[in-house]
């Protein structure tokens, strides 16, 4: 008797953990969306839509640059770094004093030149769920539109960066050449409160919201159906598009490929033991199985992230009324992602972007003052609302094609992606470059990008 009371209550325990885990790791249905919710100031009753599209040309007034030059050249308390220290401590000050007398003295008096190279594309702005939103319509050429199908394309980019990381890409994706049979037209907005796009003026506005405005700002352009391409936020934002709304995307391409999912979790546990039976080559092993010091250097650069979750404003407050730590606190990003070993160099930012890039990058968060609605973001993904919403769990039947670079963040493998991927169609390793494959190899991010569009069934 006692015998059998024993099995039972193990019966009761593995079939309560079978259930447990079960709730745990199953796909979950696609929660109830409001999408044409009120994002702009007061009452959503006062609000007369506006669904014009209005040409946009950056344009900033002298006194405005004149005063940049002069905070640049009052400002800067310059403290010694540490002896035999570069970049670990943060930006390197010597470093950064040469930068921003670059920025003062070269920088800016040839403003007029880099305005122009920042104008170089069609920009318009259009009010989406009462914000306006701004964004690159970049179109081929007639002659190239004779020779190839031309595909909508909507372009996301992410934090610390902009619009800026594209203007080396957007050319390659709307010229004819050799590598796909298509072309595309590039919609490349940037982000609600990044850039010269509106911030949402009320709490919640997370990734999902954002995916909901970006469609809605396809739909807006004349596009019921496009591909979507995206690294950092802009691969998170580009999933959820792809998630929410299937029935709109031909096909998703991230250059920052993750899933946080308890089933994923799993997954990387019992791959570890046997890397070499899901990923090409012995090379890429640390980087998806970091040993405990690439841990406690991801943990190290992540403080960000902790900062910019809770107190937002805080800090958000102290770069916008400060030129110089905005910059520093941007460019040790950008310097970061050029990789171990050459992130502690300080001709790395000029030898992998160039200064010109990644101060253009900066002076789109400081002329635009959105560097504070731009790191409330993070404190939205973290919040419940969001969080409960397990979208990671909704699969998307969408084409997937997924490029991971060396230096970028630990990316998920494909057993883990086609959890939420089934259409996994394109995956691919690179032994260089980063973070932000757009602005720092363009052509290879172009390459494999390509070879996921080529292998998408559009007639499907």
């Amino acid at each position: 008797m006692k015998f059998i009371i024993i099995i039972a209550v193990i019966s009761i325990f593995i079939g309560a953990g079978y259930v447990k885990f079960n709730q745990l790791t199953r796909p979950l249905p696609l929660p109830v969306l409001d999408t044409n919710r009120y994002w702009g100031p007061g009452d959503v009753a006062n609000y007369k839509p506006d669904k014009t599209i209005k040409p946009f040309k950056v344009e900033v007034k002298k006194e405005e640059i004149t005063d940049l030059q002069q905070q640049l050249n009052r400002t800067f308390k310059f403290t010694e770094p540490l002896e035999g220290i570069n970049f670990e401590y943060g930006f390197n000050s010597i470093v950064l004093a040469g930068i921003v007398k670059y920025w003062r003295d070269t920088y800016l008096p040839k403003w007029g030149e880099r305005e122009n190279y920042l104008n170089k594309f069609p920009q318009y702005t259009t009010e989406i769920q009462g914000l306006k939103i701004h964004f690159i319509h970049a179109k081929p050429s007639k002659e190239t539109a004779a020779q190839k199908k031309v595909i909508p394309l909507l372009l996301l980019h992410g934090w610390p960066g902009s619009v800026r990381e594209f203007y080396d890409f957007i050319p390659i994706l709307t010229d004819a050449n050799s590598m796909s049979d298509y072309a595309f037209e590039v919609i490349a907005p940037s982000l609600v409160g990044y850039g010269w796009s509106d911030a949402a003026a009320k709490t919640g506005f997370n990734a999902a919201e954002m995916a909901i405005v970006m469609r809605n700002l396809m739909l807006r352009v004349g596009h019921e159906k496009f591909l979507v391409q995206g690294g950092d936020w802009g691969s998170i934002i580009g999933g959820l598009v792809a998630t929410i709304f299937p029935d709109n995307v031909y096909g998703y391409h991230s250059n920052m490929c993750m899933l946080n999912t308890p089933l994923s979790t799993i997954k990387q546990i019992i791959a570890s033991f046997a890397p070499e039976k899901f990923l090409p080559s012995r090379f890429f092993y640390e980087h998806h199985f970091p040993t405990l010091e690439k841990l406690a250097f991801l943990i190290e650069e992540s403080g960000y992230f902790h900062i910019q979750a809770t107190k937002p404003d805080t800090v958000g407050t102290a770069l916008a009324n400060s030129p110089i730590g905005l910059a520093a606190y941007i460019l040790e990003k950008f310097q970061v992602s050029t990789g171990v070993g050459l992130n502690q160099k300080s001709n790395a930012l000029d030898k992998v972007f160039t200064i010109d890039a990644v101060l253009d990058n900066v002076m789109i968060y400081y002329l635009s003052n959105t560097i504070v609605s731009s790191v409330r973001f993070y404190a939205e993904n973290v919040a419940k609302e969001f969080r409960s919403l397990h979208l990671d769990r909704v699969q998307s039947p969408v084409s997937m094609g997924c490029a991971r670079f060396k230096n970028d963040l630990p990316p998920a493998l494909d057993w883990q992606l086609r959890d939420k991927y089934p259409n996994l169609i394109h995956s691919k390793y690179f032994n260089q470059a980063g973070h932000f494959a757009a602005l720092e190899v363009p052509v290879m991010l172009y390459i494999d990008f390509a070879e996921f569009v080529n292998k998408i069934n559009f007639e499907k």
